[in-house]
């Protein structure tokens, strides 16, 4: 059963529960393997099961989407260029008496569309199980004169910026907590969360919310006003030690991406992490082999390995050297530790290669942190104090973002 198939039938299943007057929103993250890009699906409109599947973007301040796509289009509105929605748009432009917007495509060319509303029909929850079903009665986004490939029909906006993005406008029509977690799951036939707002937790076994929450380390987020979510690393390490680094290669932060697939970094930083890597892997048996340039459906990896004596049986948790991006928390110094299953990726039978990419010498950002280091872990953006939460690997708690409490842990029923 395809991705958009379980998204429908994982949405559809709703308890009849009474709306928490502290709400919490909960919809589906599906991994789309070919594009390594993140989607979710929630109703728009007046029509039954009239999705829409999203791709996820940090850096996207309004959402747009084919809307030839939905099911019906009966109950759209347009948005006037004197309304105060349309105001509301930085660089908003006129198509007769009727708001136009054009903006950046993650995936491609700019997009143009016209600035509509229409009702978005999501979930609540408790921080584990779907609850009931709530909508959004005017949803604003945009009607592109072009979508994306299948099975997308446009592209989520969860910027920090504007008033328009889609956290922004559930936040504030319910009146929670301005904020929102993602659970990337690494695996094509997993369902992983994306909660907005929320109160107790998250539950994802055996964590069980606020009497066994998730252990989350915070960090500030700087500089939102530029529309990306960007942290401020202050050290890199390979097995506890430390890269030698000029300091200023890091002043730039490190931007958070749902759309580049594998960490970019910037040449000298790539070098000697790759170099220290390198020092670490052999000493553990593994070779080095030739890079792979062009290997079909992957970025290029220029640090490969045969795995000799580091294979292990859990895959998961393949024993090579352990990566640490040290950052400000709390007044000292924390650690987000990234293990075998979010450092390298596997190529061939016995291949794997480091899955970080050289952005060369003068990139926008000097290091972008990509979904292949993000899934697993439970990352969460609080706008209400600007800063970023990140749990451990939830495989080093023997879990996943596609484990789900009771009857939500099975999706065997979704698939094929």
């Amino acid at each position: 059963m395809g991705g958009l198939t379980r998204l429908i039938v994982f949405i559809s299943m709703f308890a009849s529960i009474t709306l928490m007057s502290e709400a919490q929103y909960l919809l589906p993250i599906v991994k789309h393997e070919p594009s390594k890009q993140y989607y979710t699906a929630f109703d728009i409109g007046s029509a039954e099961k009239s999705y829409a599947t999203l791709v996820l973007d940090l850096e996207t301040n309004l959402t747009w989407l084919n809307c030839r796509e939905l099911k019906s289009l009966s109950s759209l509105r347009l948005i006037t260029c004197q309304s105060s929605t349309c105001k509301s748009i930085p660089g908003s432009g006129c198509d007769g008496k009727y708001c136009l917007y054009r903006q950046p495509n993650p995936l491609g060319k700019p997009v143009t569309g016209r600035v509509v509303q229409d009702k978005a029909t999501f979930s609540t929850t408790d921080g584990g199980r779907q609850l009931s079903e709530v909508s959004l009665p005017r949803f604003t986004f945009s009607c592109a004169t072009q979508g994306l490939s299948l099975p997308f029909a446009g592209v989520l906006g969860l910027s920090p910026a504007g008033e328009l993005p889609f956290w922004r406008q559930v936040t504030r029509a319910f009146n929670v907590i301005p904020k929102f977690a993602l659970c990337l799951p690494s695996s094509v036939f997993g369902v992983g969360h994306f909660y907005v707002g929320g109160v107790n937790g998250y539950i994802i076994p055996p964590f069980t919310g606020s009497n066994n929450p998730i252990p989350m380390t915070l960090t500030p987020l700087k500089n939102i006003d530029s529309g990306k979510y960007i942290i401020s690393p202050t050290s890199i390490y390979v097995d506890g030690l430390p890269l030698s680094l000029n300091p200023s290669l890091l002043e730039g932060g490190a931007k958070i991406s749902t759309v580049v697939p594998y960490t970019v970094l910037q040449t000298d930083i790539y070098n000697a992490l790759a170099s220290a890597f390198t020092l670490q892997a052999k000493k553990i048996g593994m070779s080095e082999v030739p890079g792979m340039p062009e290997f079909p459906g992957f970025t290029p990896f220029k640090t490969c390995f045969d795995e000799g004596g580091s294979r292990r049986n859990v895959e998961e948790f393949m024993n090579v050297p352990v990566i640490d991006i040290g950052m400000p928390g709390n007044g000292r110094e924390v650690k987000w530790r990234f293990h075998g299953a979010n450092t390298v990726v596997r190529v061939l039978e016995t291949v794997i290669c480091l899955a970080f990419a050289d952005g060369g010498k003068k990139p926008t950002e000097p290091m972008v942190i990509g979904t292949h280091q993000l899934q697993d872990y439970m990352i969460e953006f609080d706008l209400s104090t600007t800063r970023m939460a990140f749990s451990d690997s939830l495989l080093s708690h023997k879990t996943s973002c596609s484990a789900w409490p009771s009857r939500r842990q099975d999706h065997s029923h979704m698939m094929l």
